[in-house]
């Protein structure tokens, strides 16, 4: 950890909940990590053991549609968060992501923020906290594209008509 991490995680508006303390303690298992365009930060099912904030620059989560390929679901830019499958069993990623731009990011060690939770129960519900809203908001996001990809155009059609 350096100073200018710490600095980083501390401005970060993902994180303005926690304590002073709580980010000194978050920021020791953070390091920055810079992604160019279109490189892959994570596959669909590969082993979920990290989570990045993202400064700059833009990632797209994908995800593998039979027939389709890999479709965009959501892209996130700087100010949020990428990664929450870190946070329960089996630590799997449920997207993939992608670096759309040069992107700049710092990427925490998983397995020590989840230790950190279990021995600070006040810093875990904190961390909860944060990460809550980004699962809700995600899935919802996921649910409204996968409706849009199966649907078909008749079906579309009649659900714009609605009223």
């Amino acid at each position: 950890m350096t100073d200018q991490t710490t600095r980083r995680v501390s401005a970060h508006p993902f994180f303005a909940p926690l304590t002073e303390e709580q980010l000194a303690a978050l920021s020791g298992d953070g390091t920055p990590v810079d992604y160019g365009p279109g490189e892959r930060i994570f596959a669909e099912g590969g082993v979920a053991d990290r989570f990045w904030l993202i400064g700059a620059g833009s990632v797209a989560l994908d995800m593998r549609v039979p027939g389709r390929g890999d479709q965009i679901i959501e892209t996130l830019i700087g100010g949020t968060v990428l990664g929450w499958s870190w946070l329960h069993a089996p630590y799997r990623w449920h997207f993939g992501a992608v670096a759309r731009e040069a992107t700049a990011t710092i990427a925490f060690d998983a397995a020590s923020v989840r230790q950190r939770c279990d021995a600070d129960p006040a810093f875990g519900y904190a961390i909860l906290r944060c990460f809550t809203p980004v699962i809700i908001q995600r899935l919802q996001a996921t649910r409204l594209r996968v409706l849009d990809l199966y649907a078909s155009p008749a079906q579309a059609g009649r659900a714009e008509a609605r009223p």
